[in-house]
């Protein structure tokens, strides 16, 4: 059994559940874990998922706070991209050799864009597939709490959803390339999750949620951005919001009121 997930985080975690065998005995060592976080609910979805421009994208969102100065940091940052094109790669002999694939996702748009990708380019493979969708709330002791990603989940609480676990059919994995080949086709900036579809949407979807909690008074933007996140978990990582801060400030939309080496260090405010 493979497992698959779209995030780095998810991704080792699971690795760790396997590696301490919190999981139940037959579930496979870590090796059978594969990270593909190609982060597809951003960018241009045309160009080759090996291409430069989605590895330099990647880079781009994990370097993004990064003062340039560790080189080692940014050597090891540019592997990621790389690394997620290897593991795909392993995971086309694991299909060549029959194995059974298991695919945890969540309604996060990274996360469907991922299920959807990996269908379309599955599609000429007859291995059982399997998947388990990460409720949008669980119980957490006394609490009722809502996940947005696999990333919310500890390492020994992953054997908990395997009875969600589920055969994904072949009109399923048709119906997701199908969708796929639609969002390609209309290749917008961003994808995201609406009504629960996910559709193609605007660069400038997401930006009344800055307005929304940017003022006048000057803020540190990662406090902006933790409180954006934080109030409106709606899937998107901190660096489209901090890509969308810096169009703004060059047109002039926001000030930079204390500047910083560190972009997420800055203080900025409303003009």
């Amino acid at each position: 059994m493979v497992d698959i997930l779209f995030g780095e985080s998810e991704a080792a975690c699971m690795r760790y559940a396997k590696t301490v065998r919190t999981l139940p005995a037959g579930e496979g060592g870590p090796d059978t874990v594969l990270c593909l976080a190609f982060m597809l609910d951003i960018g241009d979805i045309q160009k080759a998922i090996d291409s430069s421009y989605r590895q330099e994208l990647i880079f781009s969102m994990y370097s993004q706070d990064q003062d340039g100065h560790d080189e080692a940091a940014c050597q090891e940052l540019k592997e990621a991209g790389p690394s997620y094109v290897r593991q795909l790669a392993r995971l086309e002999e694991y299909l060549k050799q029959g194995q059974a694939v298991r695919i945890w996702y969540s309604h996060s748009p990274y996360s469907l864009c991922g299920l959807c990708f990996l269908c379309d380019w599955m599609k000429s493979y007859k291995n059982p597939v399997s998947a388990v969708e990460l409720p949008r709330y669980r119980t957490n002791g006394s609490r009722i709490v809502s996940c947005q990603s696999w990333g919310e989940v500890s390492h020994d609480e992953f054997q908990d959803f395997l009875p969600l676990e589920r055969p994904l059919s072949s009109l399923e994995r048709e119906m997701y390339a199908l969708l796929w080949t639609d969002l390609q086709r209309e290749n917008a900036p961003l994808r995201a999750i609406i009504n629960g579809k996910l559709l193609s949407v605007p660069e400038d979807f997401y930006d009344f949620l800055i307005w929304r909690e940017l003022t006048d008074k000057p803020v540190k933007q990662a406090l902006l951005i933790g409180n954006i996140l934080g109030k409106y978990p709606v899937g998107t990582c901190d660096w489209w919001y901090a890509r969308r801060i810096d169009t703004f400030i060059k047109q002039g939309k926001i000030k930079v009121t204390e500047d910083s080496g560190r972009k997420y260090a800055r203080t900025i405010r409303r003009v």
